[in-house]
């Protein structure tokens, strides 16, 4: 370092060594400068000069990329400020600009690639890429992963739809011996109930549950957590119906299971007088028809574009084509008021319900003079579950639903309602149900695809009464997230989904609610081995 005075002692230049480099210029004033002042600013001088030695050895060592010093930062800074950035900066933007060139393009179908990232490795050693030719291999890498990811995922769904129609052992093996035990044991074939309550089976003071199904287990746990979870217990009257070949199974295990200080009736399809053909030709129309047989039971994949079809709405296409919606028994609840022609409210449940509250102050709502008293589903904290208007269960694209619906119209929700059998014996409710099915038939099954829920929506167009969402929480068969916390606080829970609580496929965390209320102990339970959480 030197220091350089001018001759007229006005300014003072520190510098390098080698002379080419100003490391500091000082001005001092023009005119009544003391050699006192001099002598104070060559002082200072003198003490920041080892300052300044340790900031170019900072500079030295720390080198233009890793440098944090002031000075160095301007090294860094300058050459961007005029228009010169490093190589790998530049590289970066270079590459970038291909893959946006190569993103418009297709990758060659005979071009060869590479089977996985150690392979691209190794064949990058020994070959010299371009980079638009290192670019289409690294997006045909990514096509290919993300067809055969998207093919995985819809054949999961596939298993699982057929895993959701399927009768596990478990549950078979129960039926089985149940229908055994009936034909052989006189105690399972015991009156239910018995000939001095039969007067209250259409006793109005009772509170009526109607639960139709041919899964005896799930039977078993609407029943018990109901009775479970009444206040007036003794006040319960279930009807239990179910089709001629579980009738004698579902008959044993209610008599061998008393639910005592409640009253169960089982009475099977065949046994219902009114249910004739001629009192229900639209059905015989749906289970005779072809092309429902072919939608129900044919060959899903078959006519679906899966490159175009979201997982999403590929799963609940397959949910809606399960041969239970062209079973009698999920058609049922359209004809409750002649089929119990002296009761004037029920409330119907499916299944796949779980009750954990007390339902008797259903009774005590207020319908309004409507007929049905359900949940909304077209609004909640849960947009998937609670997001259901009209338009996601018709096509709207067809001139007649078009014009006869409403697309934003609030759904509701099958599996616990209430019912008032006087105001609907008022109604063309169960016509206005045949004539859309019929419709639906005559379009080649083009007004919707989604079960029964879509005629039914039609059918009570009017007549629903929306009652508090605390009653009835839906989800818990398709929807893995969710809360724990509103399922405890819920009235009923509803596993509607193909994820049933008594499949393998059912949600861990959530099957508990169910199988709480499923006697493991029994002899048929267990020598069945019921699956248990």
């Amino acid at each position: 370092m030197q220091l350089h005075f001018s001759h007229s002692m006005r300014s003072i230049t520190i510098s390098s060594n080698n002379g080419f480099t100003d490391l500091m210029k000082i001005k001092v004033a023009a005119r009544h400068i003391s050699y006192r002042t001099i002598f104070h600013t060559i002082l200072i001088l003198a003490f920041l000069l080892p300052f300044v030695f340790i900031l170019t050895a900072l500079v030295t060592l720390e080198g233009v990329n890793k440098c944090s010093s002031i000075d160095c930062l301007g090294r860094r800074l300058g050459p961007k400020l005029l228009g010169r950035g490093d190589d790998a900066e530049r590289f970066l933007r270079d590459f970038h600009k291909i893959i946006s060139q190569v993103d418009s393009e297709e990758v060659p179908n005979d071009l060869k690639l590479p089977e996985n990232f150690k392979q691209l490795v190794s064949e990058m050693k020994s070959n010299k890429y371009k980079a638009k030719d290192f670019a289409l291999i690294l997006k045909g890498m990514m096509e290919r992963s993300e067809r055969e990811i998207r093919e995985s995922k819809f054949q999961e769904l596939m298993n699982k739809h057929f895993a959701a129609t399927s009768v596990p052992k478990g549950i078979h093996c129960l039926s089985l011996r149940l229908t055994d035990e009936y034909s052989s044991n006189a105690h399972a074939r015991k009156q239910l109930p018995s000939p001095e309550l039969l007067p209250l089976l259409s006793d109005n003071s009772y509170h009526h549950f109607i639960v139709s199904t041919d899964n005896i287990l799930a039977a078993s746990v609407v029943v018990n957590s109901a009775i479970r979870s009444s206040l007036r217990p003794e006040k319960i009257v279930f009807h239990v119906i179910t089709d001629k070949k579980t009738y004698a199974g579902m008959h044993s295990w209610f008599a061998l299971n008393p639910m005592s200080p409640s009253i169960v009736e089982v009475k099977g399809i065949h046994q219902f007088d009114w249910l004739t053909r001629d009192n229900v030709p639209v059905l015989e129309a749906v289970e005779n028809h072809n092309g429902v047989r072919d939608y129900y039971h044919g060959n899903h994949l078959a006519g679906a574009n899966l490159s175009v079809t979201s997982p999403r709405m590929f799963a609940s296409k397959l949910q809606a084509r399960s041969p239970k919606y062209i079973s009698l028994l999920n058609h049922l609840r359209i004809y409750l008021p002649e089929l119990f022609p002296n009761l004037d409210k029920v409330v119907f449940l499916d299944d796949d319900i779980v009750i954990q509250r007390d339902l008797s102050p259903l009774w005590d709502i207020d319908l309004g003079g409507k007929v049905n008293g359900a949940v909304e589903t077209c609004k909640g904290e849960d947009s998937w579950v609670m997001g259901k208007r009209f338009k996601i269960y018709f096509n709207f694209s067809h001139p007649l639903v078009a014009k006869s619906l409403d697309s934003e119209e609030c759904a509701w929700a099958f599996g616990m309602n209430i019912f008032d059998l006087r105001a609907w014996r008022k109604t063309n409710i169960r016509e206005t149900y045949h004539a859309w099915l019929k419709e639906n038939l005559k379009s080649n099954l083009t007004l919707w695809k989604l079960g029964t829920l879509p005629p039914a929506l039609i059918a009570f167009r009017g007549h629903v009464q929306p009652i508090d969402p605390s009653w009835h929480m839906l989800g818990l068969g398709y929807q893995q997230n969710t809360s724990i916390e509103s399922v405890k606080k819920a009235a009923v829970i509803h596993y509607n989904g193909q994820s049933k609580p008594w499949l393998e496929i059912g949600y861990e965390h959530l099957r508990p609610f169910w199988s709480k209320y499923v006697n493991y102990s029994n002899d048929f339970v267990s020598s069945c081995h019921i699956l248990q959480s």
